[in-house]
């Protein structure tokens, strides 16, 4: 690529760690502080510590998927104008490594979890109906598979990527479509599988075969409000100044609002087509979170996760302001934290909320070290691809 289509300073395209300062070391101890404590908690109170940690690693989970599935759509439809944002996805779907080496304190409370691995052949006739798919052997091997593909396919994709930047080559561009193509149907496999493991396991009566794609669904809007909140945070440090427009964050904010609205159908087909049917073993989930204090948390879900972002992405005048994206994307990622709140802890706390300090210290220990690493990604590549074919047209975007 030209050097007429690179930013001028102090917009570089390599990321200059100056503008972090004591930012990183600070993550590096918040991290180590956040984890000791935890460990201490997963001691004292194990039982909690299980349900804390599976809602905070389900949370940045979700994200990180989400930056792998964006990479994929970028790929799969040959998209012009996410060239310029595709290397954060790229950056945030690598984080899916460190996310398999945080499953591993998982294994060890996984009986506190999944408690149908406490249960011995004969004991629950539906949990026998569903042998031999609820063994632990076959759970830990889907778990494995699931951190493999991930893990594969984002540092595969963004390698490309990297290689690119170096040589020019278009035969990168096709070998990454050739890849999304065999990747997009495990990706869903995958998404879907790990979320009734992990998620629906949690009371193994309960089902329902719209699960896995309302988990995309919040998978792919908090990744994309994440995007958002990466890519102006670099604008404002002096990056992406002549790379990223206001034509960008339009389209990023019509895909905000596009992703809410599916959220809400998915999430409305699912509460509905379930009352109606009036099935004990599909009700069982809605019953409990629809009463006591989890059903204020329920309503606020509702309000603050649809109608409020859907009211205001509604406009056009928000979607080119950065500043608006940024701060719609701060209160979504909220309502997804509350969202994986309530689909986790009520498994725990059956009564009604009870708010733990480990809850914040898994968010904390887990947050602090993926933003860590995600740090130390951005200097280790160019900001955005700088040989990719369709670069020019990207940045002249206009939508």
């Amino acid at each position: 690529m030209s050097s007429s289509h690179e930013p001028s300073q102090p917009g570089s395209h390599m990321f200059d760690y100056k503008h972090v300062g004591g930012r990183f070391l600070g993550l590096v101890a918040l991290a180590i502080v956040a984890f000791a404590a935890v460990g201490f908690g997963a001691f004292s109170d194990t039982k909690q510590f299980a349900f804390s940690y599976l809602f905070a690693f389900t949370f940045f989970l979700t994200i990180c998927m989400g930056g792998l599935f964006w990479t994929l759509v970028h790929h799969a439809v040959d998209a012009e104008w996410s060239v310029v944002v595709r290397r954060q996805t790229e950056n945030m779907a690598s984080l899916l490594i460190i996310m398999g080496v945080l499953f591993i304190p998982l294994i060890f409370v996984a009986p506190k979890l999944w408690y149908w691995m406490t249960k011995l052949p004969g004991q629950d006739i539906l949990l026998d109906e569903k042998w031999p798919y609820l063994t632990k052997e076959f759970f830990w091997i889907r778990a494995a598979f699931y951190f493999l593909f991930f893990g594969i396919a984002a540092t595969w994709l963004r390698a490309n990527s990297i290689y690119q930047d170096t040589c020019g080559s278009a035969r990168y561009t096709l070998l990454n479509r050739k890849i999304t193509f065999a990747s997009l149907p495990l990706f869903a496999v995958c998404l879907t599988f790990a979320a009734v493991d992990w998620l629906m396991g949690l009371d193994y009566h309960w089902f329902s075969t719209m699960w896995g794609v309302y988990i995309f669904a919040g998978t792919a809007l908090s990744s994309l409000c994440v995007l958002v909140l990466i890519i102006t945070a670099l604008r404002n440090a002096g990056y992406l100044q002549n790379i990223v427009s206001l034509e960008h964050y339009h389209i990023m904010g019509k895909l905000m609002l596009a992703f809410t609205i599916f959220w809400a159908y998915i999430g409305f087909s699912q509460y509905m087509l379930i009352w109606y049917a009036n099935i004990p073993e599909e009700t069982v989930y809605f019953l409990r979170r629809n009463t006591e204090t989890w059903q204020i948390l329920s309503t606020a879900l509702v309000v603050g996760h649809f109608f409020v972002p859907f009211l205001l992405l509604l406009f056009n005048f928000g979607k080119k302001s950065p500043a608006f994206l940024c701060g719609m994307a701060l209160w979504i990622l909220s309502m997804h934290l509350l969202d994986v709140y309530v689909i986790v802890l009520p498994a725990l706390h059956k009564a009604g909320v009870v708010v733990s300090w480990l809850d914040i210290a898994c968010l904390i220990a887990i947050g602090s070290t993926l933003a860590a690493v995600f740090l130390k990604r951005l200097g280790d590549a160019p900001l955005w691809p700088l040989r990719d074919p369709r670069l020019k047209k990207s940045i002249a975007l206009k939508n």
